[in-house]
């Protein structure tokens, strides 16, 4: 397996976690992977904000990427894995690079630090400091509706300079800053969209590609769509688009990914549609709307 710079493009799967009984769900996880190894995605996000990383405990995590690795290897197509990690302490994180140096990954996917409301001078220092220490090389997400505080453009191509910074998860919210984010990079810097109902709008604006939540239910439309693309084939990217534009909302109507799990245990992918606290499941109103869904795209498919 080549860096994770070679590799951070294309369709990228942000996989859910799945639990049962209060516990790692390992069955369904190695289903799961299975699965998603048979489509069309180019790479697996591990206990990131869809993974429900934040409640993971180090052994769990670990865990996690073992078996994720070792279903890969047992179907032999091999995936790059890339490992979410989040947090507002810099020396924390710095140990946490540490710890999972030796695990078998491709690289990290670390997320502003949160609460704390950084200066840019502060989240300069922070991710170069991060990148600095990592044994692999890093890939920053920038949501600042999660974390309060957004990575201007002026920071990012900085931080883009750095030989260990190799991308972006794209979640900024603000169309003319990705556009010109786009623009203004460097050529080796990949920035790939994070917001599943901007998918079609990033690509054309020309995007690497997407890290799609939506993508654990239909991922050959999604794959399709960045084909088509590649391709310059606007109106057929286009026209499938339409076919999974709602599906983008429906399953952000409640805090993800509770929508994408119950999606998932409804269509026999995992075992539960648990999700640990302070998540909930989903309310009984939404349950009936994902099961009408499924419903009609079953009709559609037959």
């Amino acid at each position: 397996m080549t860096g994770l710079r070679e590799h951070l493009h294309g369709l990228w799967l942000p996989l859910v976690t799945p639990f049962q009984g209060g516990r790692l769900d390992e069955t369904s996880l190695r289903r799961l992977t299975r699965h998603y190894c048979a489509q069309g995605i180019d790479g697996f996000i591990l206990g990131a904000t869809s993974g429900e990383g934040m409640t993971l405990r180090d052994a769990e995590l670990e865990r996690l990427v073992a078996i994720v690795r070792d279903e890969m290897a047992a179907g032999r197509r091999s995936l790059p894995l890339c490992l979410g990690l989040s947090g507002a302490d810099t020396s924390r994180l710095k140990e946490r690079l540490d710890e999972t140096a030796d695990w078998p990954i491709e690289g990290y996917l670390i997320a502003s630090p949160y609460y704390v409301r950084p200066s840019q001078r502060g989240l300069l220092a922070h991710f170069e400091a991060l990148a600095d220490h990592a044994a692999w090389p890093i890939a920053l997400y920038n949501i600042p509706y999660r974390c309060a505080v957004n990575i201007t453009n002026q920071t990012m191509l900085r931080l883009a300079e750095h030989p260990n910074i190799v991308g972006l998860k794209d979640c900024g919210a603000s169309r003319e800053q990705s556009i010109a984010l786009l623009r203004d990079r460097p050529k080796n810097f990949r920035v790939l969209t994070g917001e599943d109902a901007n998918y079609l709008e990033a690509l054309t604006d020309g995007a690497d590609g997407g890290i799609v939540l939506s993508a654990h239910v239909e991922t050959a439309t999604f794959a399709a769509i960045l084909g088509e693309m590649k391709r310059g084939n606007h109106d057929a990217a286009q026209a499938r688009w339409h076919e999974v534009a709602d599906l983008t909302r429906l399953l952000f109507t409640e805090p993800s990914p509770a929508p994408a799990k119950y999606w998932l245990w409804r269509s026999g992918l995992i075992d539960s549609p648990e999700v640990r606290l302070p998540m909930v499941e989903v309310s009984s109103e939404l349950a009936a709307a994902i099961d009408r869904e499924i419903e009609r795209r079953m009709q559609v498919a037959a």
